[in-house]
């Protein structure tokens, strides 16, 4: 999980300034030593660490901090509001033309992701109801044009493609005028990668971006080379003027410093944040959010948003109801399970609650695709009866769904005993998605920063 060690050390240190009463400057002194450390351990940029460090000391050794009641909580909201203001301090959104299509130029070294990560964006923006055209401008690797072509079928967003026989150049001049042609509102062009940064690939880049004259040029890179990263979009900005970065991997054993620094070394936001591998795994960063989820926090507004976006309402409506009815059986909990998926990896979705990281148990849950399966094949054992009559699962017909589901008998008995409580969880999840989800987003929307919960 992103940001793990990191968040886990920043949160032991404001435990230990939490249970003091009073707080003198050798505390915070002590504190924002090991601020420092944890910080440094992350892979932060030497240089932000050391302002960001100076910034947070210069506001808690103030007044504010030292005559308030709750000073160890005052602390954890300097830093929080310091941490924000580190990576960018308000969501970047992409530019728009005035006049369609909006052009986006994809940059990036081999394996950063940049393919995949075209087709993540041109689906996100297929879903908020424009007309994407993918472009393949990466001659070089071999099979990338294939690569976005197959994206290209799965997502049904077209491709334009003239092989790799055509200059780089060309291709995005005559992509352009398709787009252009075919009322598409975005131009998303996928361009070469290479190891390492070289004047052939910068050339071409610039090339390209001269040809076309794009709204937005994203570098994609690998948040799991930390300073590596921050080092190539450096390199990158000083000869193509960026104007975003895109973090693949965030998802991953990472240790942060690469969304933590970015923007201060190089000026340039992070516009999004890719979570994972599916195609629909790729977020708008917002540095207020990632900042509370840093501390412990949680991420109510993403999670509700998640919620809405992939939660069919109707289906919702009608769970709320057999919820509170008690009518809620092994056929709606086979239909709520995968409605759950569809929000993304439990691990994630956990991070997003707040305190979530202190619960007992919670720290090592992990629920993957073949559990949930083993699960599923429980339920798809049981008769139309029993589906709807958890009191028939008598031991006879256990042992019959133990082997016809391939589980042994602990596992059904357990299940089925889980089966209330996961209820009482599918309840709260109810409430989310149904139509008092709009209402708590829109108050939530309006506290500006999101939900801030003490840990």
């Amino acid at each position: 999980m992103a940001f793990e060690g990191l968040s886990s050390r920043l949160q032991s240190v404001f435990s230990k300034l939490r249970g003091k009463g009073k707080l003198t400057e050798d505390d915070v002194n002590e504190a924002l030593r090991e601020v420092r450390l944890a910080l440094l351990e992350a892979d932060v940029n030497f240089k932000v660490v050391k302002e960001f460090v100076a910034k947070v000391k210069e506001r808690a050794i103030g007044q504010e901090v030292m005559q308030s009641f709750t000073p160890g909580m005052v602390v954890v909201d300097i830093v929080n509001k310091e941490l924000t203001a580190l990576m960018g301090g308000t969501q970047s959104k992409l530019v728009r033309a005035s006049k369609p299509p909006t052009v986006i130029m994809m940059a990036g070294l081999q394996g950063a992701g940049k393919t995949t990560t075209s087709g993540k964006l041109a689906k996100l923006l297929l879903q908020q109801n424009h007309r994407p055209l993918l472009a393949a401008a990466d001659i070089y690797r071999p099979a990338a044009i294939k690569q976005l072509q197959v994206l290209g079928e799965q997502l049904k967003i077209p491709v334009f493609s003239l092989g790799d026989k055509v200059s780089p150049v060309e291709i995005a001049k005559q992509a352009l005028q398709h787009a252009k042609d075919h009322n598409n509102d975005y131009l998303i062009i996928d361009t070469a990668g290479r190891l390492h940064i070289d004047e052939s690939l910068m050339d071409e880049l610039k090339q390209i971006a001269e040809a076309v004259n794009p709204n937005e040029i994203l570098l994609v890179v690998d948040a799991m080379t930390g300073q590596d990263a921050v080092n190539v979009a450096e390199s990158f900005h000083k000869q193509l003027e960026l104007t975003g970065v895109v973090l693949t991997k965030l998802d991953g054993d990472t240790r942060g410093g690469a969304a933590l620094s970015v923007k201060a070394v190089t000026g340039c936001p992070i516009k999004f944040a890719a979570m994972g591998e599916k195609m629909d795994a790729l977020e708008p960063f917002h540095p207020e959010r990632m900042a509370s989820r840093i501390l412990g926090m949680g991420d109510m507004l993403t999670l509700i948003e998640k919620a809405q976006a992939t939660i069919d309402a109707d289906k919702a409506k009608e769970m709320e109801r057999k919820l509170r009815t008690a009518e809620f059986t092994f056929d709606d909990f086979l239909d709520q399970m995968e409605q759950v998926k569809k929000l993304g990896p439990l691990d994630q979705l956990l991070d997003m609650l707040p305190g979530a990281g202190k619960m007992k148990g919670m720290k090592d849950l992990k629920v993957d695709d073949k559990q949930m399966s083993r699960v599923a094949a429980i339920v798809k054992s049981m008769t139309k009866e029993e589906r709807q009559n958890p009191d028939l699962l008598n031991p006879s017909r256990r042992k019959r769904l133990a082997a016809g589901s391939g589980n042994s008998i602990q596992d059904v008995n357990r299940f089925i005993k889980q089966f209330e409580d996961m209820r009482k969880m599918m309840k709260q999840f109810s409430g989310m998605m149904g139509p008092k989800g709009a209402k708590q987003l829109k108050q939530l929307k309006k506290l500006g920063r999101g939900m801030k919960f003490p840990f």
